[in-house]
């Protein structure tokens, strides 16, 4: 007895490469939009919320010093978010015109003076001066100068800060034949922390970019480099151009 034959199998239909394709590039642009919402998105959620959270920060440090009575949440069946910020910066910007006075200067002098005699707060309160005064001075220069500089071993560079030149102490301290500079070194990704130290002047590598740009690069871990504000326009353009081509090529197919 013959073994039975197997029954034929009908043939499996065959994509169709179109249909394919067209799978493949809904799926390619489903990914590319969700991308770019997530570059969107992504900074603009991040930017509201450190806003909120320093908003709130202030309010809640500003409003417990305020009588209820002076404030219109005490009258609004809500709070008013940001209140608190501005009364600081008014109260901030009232106590630096009073200090450019001659009467709030000697009011400032004179608090000086107490803070002066206080052991432990006085030194405390004179090194925190010297460094508001040195961050936020109109006519300061530290850390208005990128550099670069040969560490952790020689052949390899690292980006550093330029602060003030040493002092006359240090400098005498220092081997002499040299004009030495103080530099700082940050850390990546967080450039808050790093290494402070003195170098001379002729082993730094000065760097036309901004202190902005710096930092960045070094947030970043090399990823975002400093861009030429001329390149950025000319990329601008490029794309300006494109879409006009895009926009002009696009009833020319419909019509055809």
């Amino acid at each position: 007895m013959a073994p039975p034959v197997p029954p034929i199998q009908p043939p499996l239909p065959e994509m169709d490469p179109a249909r394919q394709r067209r799978r493949v590039s809904v799926r390619g642009r489903l990914r590319t939009y969700f991308l770019t919402g997530i570059i969107v998105a992504g900074p603009l959620a991040i930017t509201i919320y450190i806003t909120w959270w320093f908003i709130t920060l202030i309010d809640g440090w500003v409003k417990p010093l305020v009588p209820a009575s002076y404030l219109p949440d005490h009258y609004l069946p809500f709070s008013i978010p940001g209140l608190g910020l501005v009364i600081a910066f008014v109260a901030v910007t009232l106590l630096g015109f009073l200090t450019a006075n001659l009467v709030g200067r000697s009011v400032i002098e004179f608090g000086e003076v107490l803070l002066a005699r206080t052991p432990v707060i006085s030194g405390l309160y004179k090194g925190l001066r010297q460094i508001f005064e040195t961050l936020f001075s109109a006519n300061g220069t530290s850390f208005r100068t990128v550099g670069l500089v040969e560490f952790p071993v020689k052949g390899t560079w690292s980006v550093v800060f330029l602060s003030a030149p040493a002092a006359t102490d240090i400098q005498g301290a220092l081997p002499p034949g040299h004009d030495y500079v103080g530099v700082f070194l940050p850390c990546a990704p967080n450039p808050t922390t790093g290494f402070f130290f003195y170098l001379p002047r002729t082993e730094i590598i000065e760097v036309g970019i901004s202190v902005d740009d710096a930092a960045k690069l070094v947030m970043s871990a090399g990823v975002i480099q400093p861009e030429d504000p001329q390149t950025r326009l000319q990329a601008m353009a490029a794309g300006l151009r494109a879409a006009q081509v895009g926009a002009t090529a696009a009833p020319e197919r419909q019509d055809a």
